[in-house]
């Protein structure tokens, strides 16, 4: 039986999304890889992945149900906490 997966990359202007159907047992990685994303997005390091299913982080090497969805996340641009810092320096 097969399953049907959504892969998600969230980019600042939009996002990057396919569907893959892949077979029983696949992992979060293995749909990332059949998904074609990791060639559209140099950028994306796959040995630095970090994978999550609905919003909730999950290893590489989870394996995935019918109709997950796989989000690729990106590093955040600033830490939270620098953010805030920056933030309360410029209300001074």
């Amino acid at each position: 039986m097969a399953l049907r997966v959504e892969v998600v990359y969230a980019l600042p202007a939009g996002e990057d999304a396919a569907f893959v159907q892949l077979t029983r047992g696949k992992t979060a990685l293995d749909a990332v890889r059949a998904s074609g994303i990791l060639e559209r997005h140099p950028e994306i390091d796959p040995r630095r992945l970090k994978l999550g299913v609905y919003g909730k982080v999950v290893a590489a090497h989870a394996p995935l149900a019918d109709g997950d969805r796989v989000e690729i996340y990106r590093p955040l641009a600033l830490d939270p906490k620098e953010a805030r810092r920056r933030r309360a320096l410029r209300k001074r």
